[in-house]
C-alpha cells in the first residue's frame, strides 16, 4: 500500500494545465485566475472624504469657517480651500485642492448661513489619500487566484473586465455494479439506488469542473470497457466508483491497463479507501474509487479535489480549524491512515458522529468536517487540539 503522502504527491506531480481562456467578469466567480492582474489606477484615484462633513484646513478649526461650495460624491471641486473656509463634502467626494481634514457635521455648529464653528476637541483627517490602498500598476491578484466574490469585486474595480481563467477540467463519473439502480427506481432485492455518481458529480461542480454524470456499467468486461471509451474520448478525467477491489467482479484496473492507462497506484494507506486507482494516459487522467459511498466521497475530498484544481493551476488548501476534541477517538488498527466524520458541539468541541462504516452515508449529512488519525496511531485522547478538515 502506499502512504497517503506519496498518493497525494504523486497525483498532484501528474496534473498538467488544461489551457487558459477569456471570459466575461460576469461568469469569472469560481473560476481560477491565469494571470496576474494589475491595477490600472490608483485606489482611490483622488483625495477621498471617508465621512460626511466639512473640508477645511486644519489650522482654522479654531476659528469660524465660511462655507464656500457642497461636494457630493462624482462631482469634481471648483473652489480652493482658502483660510477660514471649508465645503460641505459628502462619504466618497473629491476633498477639495488646499482642505487638509474633514470635520464630522455631528460636530459643528451652524451660527449663521453658510457658516460652521467646529466644537469638538479633536478630529482625525478623514481623508483617504490618493493611491493609499492601491497604486497603478500594482499586482492586486495572482496566478493561481480561485475567483470568489471579494476578488471579482477587485477585477471590476482595476477594469479587468474579461480575466483570463484556467480551462474547466471535462471530468466523467461512472458507477460500477449490477446492483445499482438510478435514484428514481425503486430497488429490488439485492438492489441499491446508486448515489456515488451524484454525489461525485456535486463534489466535481463544486471545484468550479465541469461534471457528465454517464450513468451505470454493469459489471461485465465489455459494458464497463464501451462506457469507458466513450468517456476518456470526451473527457480530461474520468472517475469509477467501485469495480477497483479484488473481487471477481472488481474489472476496472485491468480495463483501463487494457486501453493503455498506466496505472500508478492501486492502493493507498487509508481507511476509508484502500482500493483507490490511479492512471493516466496521454489523452486522460483516471481514478477508481472505492463503490461504498462514505469512501467515496473522503478520497474525492482528500485526494480528487486538490488534483482537478491542480489541474487548473490553483494549489488547494482545504479548510481546516483546530479543535479541541469532546470525546476520545479510538481504533484497533493502526496501519492505514483513519479519517473520522465529526460534528461541532454547542462548547467549541469537536466529536464523532455515529457511523458504522464505510456505507454509512448518512453519517456525512450530520457531519461538519474529517480528523485524521495517523499511522500508527490508536487513539487521540479527549481534550486535545486536532486540526478539522471542514466539509
Amino acid at each position: 500500500m502506499l502512504p497517503f503522502e506519496k498518493a497525494l504527491k504523486t497525483v498532484l506531480d501528474s496534473a498538467c494545465l488544461l489551457g487558459v481562456e477569456r471570459v466575461d467578469i460576469a461568469h469569472a466567480a469560481n473560476r481560477i485566475l491565469a494571470e496576474d492582474v494589475k491595477s490600472d489606477t490608483d485606489m482611490p484615484p483622488f483625495d477621498k472624504s471617508t465621512r460626511d462633513g466639512f473640508a477645511c484646513r486644519r489650522a482654522d478649526l479654531a476659528n469660524e469657517l465660511t462655507m464656500v461650495e457642497s461636494i457630493r460624491a462624482g462631482y469634481i471641486p471648483k473652489k480652493t480651500i482658502g483660510p477660514n473656509q471649508c465645503s460641505k463634502i459628502m462619504t466618497g467626494g473629491v476633498v477639495p485642492p488646499g482642505a487638509d481634514c474633514v470635520i464630522m457635521k455631528e460636530y459643528v455648529e451652524i451660527p449663521a448661513e453658510n457658516t460652521v464653528r467646529f466644537v469638538g476637541e479633536e478630529t482625525e483627517d478623514y481623508i483617504c489619500q490618493k493611491g493609499e490602498d492601491i497604486k497603478a500598476g500594482d499586482i492586486v491578484l495572482r496566478t493561481g487566484t480561485r475567483l470568489e466574490p471579494q476578488h471579482i469585486a477587485v477585477l471590476a474595480s482595476v477594469g479587468k473586465a474579461q480575466p483570463m481563467v484556467a480551462k474547466r477540467p471535462r471530468v466523467a463519473v461512472i458507477a460500477t455494479g449490477d446492483e445499482l439502480v438510478e435514484p428514481a427506481s425503486k430497488p429490488g432485492p439485492s438492489q441499491t439506488r446508486n448515489s456515488n455518481s451524484f454525489q461525485l458529480a456535486a463534489q466535481v461542480e463544486s471545484t468550479g469542473s465541469i461534471a457528465t454524470n454517464y450513468g451505470v456499467a454493469g459489471d461485465t468486461t465489455g459494458h464497463i470497457d464501451s462506457m469507458f471509451k466513450k468517456a476518456a474520448e470526451e473527457n480530461d478525467v474520468v472517475i469509477f466508483s467501485g469495480g477497483v477491489s479484488v473481487g471477481d467482479f472488481d474489472l476496472v484496473p485491468g480495463i483501463l491497463k487494457q486501453n493503455g492507462i498506466d496505472l500508478l497506484f492501486e492502493k493507498i494507506a487509508v481507511k476509508p479507501g484502500k482500493p483507490t486507482v490511479f492512471g493516466i494516459s496521454e489523452k486522460v487522467y483516471c481514478f477508481g474509487l472505492p463503490g461504498n459511498p462514505v469512501s467515496t466521497f473522503v478520497l474525492f475530498e482528500i485526494l480528487v479535489k486538490p488534483f482537478l484544481y491542480k489541474l487548473m493551476g490553483h494549489n488547494y488548501r482545504y479548510p481546516n480549524v483546530q479543535m479541541p476534541l469532546g470525546e476520545s477517538l479510538r481504533r484497533k488498527k493502526t496501519i492505514r491512515q483513519r479519517w473520522f466524520p465529526v460534528a461541532i458541539t454547542e462548547t467549541g468541541t469537536v466529536k464523532g458522529v455515529e457511523y458504522h462504516g464505510s456505507a454509512h452515508i448518512n453519517s456525512l449529512s450530520g457531519a461538519d468536517g474529517l480528523v485524521s488519525m495517523g499511522v500508527g496511531i490508536a487513539e487521540i485522547e479527549k481534550g486535545t487540539i486536532v486540526p478539522v478538515r471542514l466539509i
